[in-house]
């Protein structure tokens, strides 16, 4: 095998390694390893004794993936291998060639479902089971004897549950044959309880003498097993969920007893019932009806299926009118609504189902007849919003119950997209369950994010970026940040500004899910006006490069540019989690006589866009809304800070009641002095259990609110919901501290406050000794981060009060020009930031122009700067992350050069 191919094997182990290390039997590959050194393999089965095949799996992917001294072929020798010691399943993946994406799912739960049932099943016959499994080729001979030998050692359950884990590494598809095996020897009962089927100790057989109730009464006697009760729960409690269980496992038998329960329960408070079950394929009509819903309901409930191959004459509405059960392909139902809609009086609306059951729901997400469905439903959701903002009654709508025994990953190619792709068929189906202060959203449709991201895989083929995590994500911006650093260290300047452009596509694609369309855009196009002047010099002295690379990305821009403009004034794609922001705020402002409240974005930029959102809109007008933003003083984000005084002005404002809706970032959150308010939203905000405390303590009116409008899929109400955790352990923490003895709380809180006092000694210490292990400045050279010319060594670097760097020689100044600062700092004390340096030959920005006791000092930003230290190039985000000593900047030696320079003979002082 090529050394290609080695490298294709290796990179496989790499990304397949969490699945591998439960797939691979280290003990008997070992053996047939022979390009593994016998000292790495003792050390694997010392691993393999002491923790067991997991660790030792993981343990040997390990060494072959970080050793590189194997001979050429070993890949193809690892495979033969896992081959022949019956992992072939392991082997598929190892040779880059795993199964279906929906095939992998189903064998996942197949497995878990024997982990959750072992208990039971290793009351089997051992040998029986496992000669028919052997026959049926689950097993290998050595696998056969060394169940038997186990058996004979430690019993019948030590060789059942070796079996069982023997079992679970086979390729996809092994389940049906186990349950062969297990009907072939005659285990009834343990096939029943995999299928999720009702059994009962004394044999099915001899029912009828053992209870005296007539069967029609027993076949309504439903029982689930507790797996299935379990995944029941949800619906039991009226909740829109989807169960997810492997085929055979039981999925229908829990919807048929989900299905009793909700009309039970409807009878019981006199409220009609009606359940639709639908299905995408005419046999399973007949099949569902016979085997589960008419057989165990009828004699109860009136049970009807209806398909294209259906006898009845009548039509469905009557068939809707007369059953309490219906069962039918989703396209009759979907041909019934569509006339429904059209005024037809032959249709019907889904106002007149209490429960619509889905049968393998993963399907809502493909575009066909279930979609079609399910997109009538969450409009209906959506105009039942309206509706009640109008204080009108809302129309009704069933609840919803998914079956699959797989929703698939939709051919994801990570974590990220597959759990993407989850989310997306739970969304598609209004499912899921959400927290008390949670409410979570879905964009079904982004065309302004698709463009976006048809963008960003161009950007990806220019630079030959082979893309790891999906556009728009915290994994994606963490990638690409690093993507960049590693450009810059290398010079290599396509890859760098690619980088660079990206991760602002990134954050219009967080702003579009966030906030309005538009804001996204002017982002975008504010971003690349302003990198279009760094390209023009303000002077004649010359002229500044512009590089192929950045010709096509200033390019890529302009040609999409129409399209997102077009877009953006399309509000019907504008994103759910600001439509239910604005129901919120108009709710609170409606319901309330004096309403005072506080959003907390996640943001600067989302508390501007936020505020102007609310103050252009006339809707908020109408309720009395005056809004205005409250952001932090640090000049770390590209949004202009606020000053204290503007804080301040805001905060009387507020306090005055001149601004009644405070948009404010989580400078607002603590500390702040804040006036009462009775209702606070975390707008896609979530940090950790202190910041949610302090933001709902915010709302100290009485009768005040606390809300969480969050993204569906953003993690948003998980996080919410451990906070919520994490504060239920920090009250019962206080409780107990509460109630300690006190002598032992005196003993406590004197052993901390020394603790804490020593380790302040130990910081000071290590501080100083820090700081005198800091090297000179000749040690370090810097270079432009964009084009890669040398600027200046480390020794023209001097401090000014400690922390702003800066270059006052001659030589520096021939390589920058100065721009005007959009931003102006206030001033501060006897320096002011009057412009912007930027590189002469690219127009990197490279820092500021200050004026310190009326001399202009260039102020130097480490960010944008690659650091050759030590002969190793290196990128920085703080000057204090240097190892070196800058001597004080000299004012009078300046001064005095000043004066020279210019000729004069007198200098005025302060």
């Amino acid at each position: 095998m090529s050394c290609e191919q080695d490298a294709e094997t290796g990179h496989a182990l790499g990304c397949f390694r969490d699945r591998l290390k439960r797939l691979i039997r280290v003990e008997p590959l070992l053996d047939l390893l022979h390009f593994l050194e016998p000292d790495r393999k003792d050390r694997i089965k010392a691993k393999f004794r002491e923790e067991g095949d997991i660790s030792a799996a993981a343990f040997l992917i390990d060494e072959i993936i970080h050793s590189k001294n194997y001979e050429q072929g070993w890949s193809r020798e690892l495979i033969t291998a896992l081959e022949t010691v019956g992992c072939k399943h392991a082997a598929k993946y190892v040779l880059n060639s795993p199964p279906e994406p929906t095939e992998e799912a189903e064998n996942d739960s197949c497995v878990r479902l024997i982990d959750l049932l072992q208990l039971t099943l290793v009351s089997m016959k051992t040998a029986d089971v496992c000669a028919h499994c052997r026959a049926l080729g689950l097993l290998t001979p050595e696998d056969q004897e060394n169940i038997m030998k186990l058996t004979e050692n430690q019993g019948n359950i030590g060789g059942a549950r070796l079996l069982l884990k023997r079992l679970v590494k086979n390729e996809a598809g092994w389940f049906s044959k186990f349950l062969q095996a297990l009907e072939d020897t005659e285990h009834h009962d343990l096939v029943r309880e995999l299928r999720g089927e009702p059994c009962n100790e004394d044999g099915e057989d001899r029912l009828s003498l053992s209870f005296s109730p007539s069967s029609e009464e027993s076949k309504s006697n439903i029982v689930l097993r507790d797996y299935q009760m379990e995944v029941a729960r949800p619906a039991l409690e009226e909740k829109n969920i989807i169960i997810c269980l492997p085929t055979g496992s039981g999925k229908t038998r829990v919807a048929v007893y989900i299905t009793k329960e909700h009309l039970e329960r409807k009878k019981q408070t006199g409220q009609p019932g009606k359940v639709v079950v639908l299905v995408n394929k005419v046999p399973l009509v007949e099949q569902h009806y016979k085997a589960e819903f008419g057989r165990f309901l009828k004699h109860q409930y009136s049970v009807e299926r209806v398909s294209g191959a259906s006898q009845l004459k009548i039509s469905f509405p009557q068939i809707i009118e007369q059953n309490d059960i219906i069962i039918c392909t989703a396209q009759i139902l979907e041909n019934s609504l569509a006339k429904a809609k059209n005024g037809d009086e032959d249709g019907i609306k889904l106002s007149q189902f209490t429960l619509m059951v889905i049968d393998e729901c993963h399907h809502t997400k493909k575009g066909g007849v279930y979609n079609h469905i399910m997109i009538r439903y969450l409009k209906q959701k959506h105009q039942n919003q309206l509706l009640k903002k109008q204080e009108k009654s809302p129309v009704p709508l069933p609840q919803i119950l998914g079956l699959t025994a797989s929703p698939g990953v939709g051919g994801a190619m990570s974590q990220q997209m597959a759990e993407e792709h989850i989310l997306q068929v739970i969304s598609t189906l209004p499912s899921g369950i959400a927290s008390s202060a949670s409410v979570l959203f879905c964009k079904s449709t982004d065309p302004f994010g698709d463009v976006i991201k048809k963008i960003m895989d161009k950007i990806h083929k220019h630079a030959d970026l082979k893309l790891l995590c999906e556009p728009g994500t915290q994994n994606y911006e963490q990638w690409v940040v690093q993507k960049e650093q590693n450009a810059a260290k290398e010079e290599n300047q396509m890859v760098r500004v690619c980088a660079e452009h990206l991760r602002q596509y990134n954050e219009a694609l967080h702003q579009s899910n966030t906030i309005r369309m538009s804001d996204a855009f002017r982002f975008l196009d504010k971003y690349h006006n302003e990198e279009l002047k760094t390209k023009s010099s303000p002077d004649e002295e010359g002229t500044i490069t512009i590089t192929d690379t950045e010709r096509f990305l200033f390019t890529l821009f302009k040609d999409n540019k129409a399209k997102l403009q077009e877009l953006m004034g399309k509000p019907q794609y504008e994103n759910n989690s600001l439509a239910q922001l604005k129901t919120n705020i108009l709710k609170e402002f409606s319901t309330r006589e004096m309403a005072r409240g506080i959003i907390f974005p996640q943001t600067r930029l989302s508390a501007i866009a936020l505020c102007q959102w609310i103050q252009e809109n006339p809707k908020f007008d109408e309720v009395g809304v005056r809004a205005s933003y409250l952001i932090g003083g640090g000049d770390q984000s590209v949004v202009k800070p606020m000053t204290a005084a503007e804080q301040k002005d805001v905060l009387n404002k507020f306090r005055d009641g001149q601004i009644n809706l405070l948009i404010a970032t989580t400078v607002a959150e603590e500390g702040l002095d804040i006036a009462e308010c009775n209702f606070v939203i975390r707008y896609c905000l979530v940090t950790n259990e202190i910041a949610m405390i302090q933001a709902r303590g915010r709302g100290r009116a009485e009768d005040s609110s606390y809300t969480l409008v969050a993204e569906a899929g953003s993690g948003v109400a998980e996080r919410e919901s451990v906070n919520e955790y994490r504060e239920k352990m920090m009250s019962t923490a206080i409780a107990k501290v509460c109630k300690m003895n006190r002598a032992d709380y005196e003993k406590k809180t004197r052993e901390f406050q020394m603790q804490a006092i020593m380790e302040e000694k130990v910081k000071i210490k290590k501080k100083q000794r820090k700081g005198m292990m800091k090297e000179p400045p000749s040690k370090i050279s810097l270079s432009c981060r964009q084009c890669s010319v040398s600027v200046c060594s480390g020794e023209d670097i001097e401090k000014i009060e400690n922390m702003h760097h800066v270059n006052v020689t001659k030589q520096f100044s021939k390589l920058f020009t100065v721009r005007e600062n959009a931003s102006l700092q206030e001033r501060l004390l006897d320096y002011e930031t009057n412009g912007v340096i930027a590189c002469k030959n690219c127009g990197q920005q490279w820092g500021s122009m200050m004026l310190y006791k009326s001399i202009e000092c260039p102020c130097l930003h480490i960010k944008n700067f690659v650091v050759t230290y030590s002969s190793k190039k290196k990128t920085f985000s703080k000057w204090s992350e240097l190892p070196i000593k800058f001597p004080a900047f000299d004012y009078t030696q300046h001064a005095d050069l000043l004066v020279e320079d210019s000729g004069e003979e007198d200098m005025e002082t302060d």
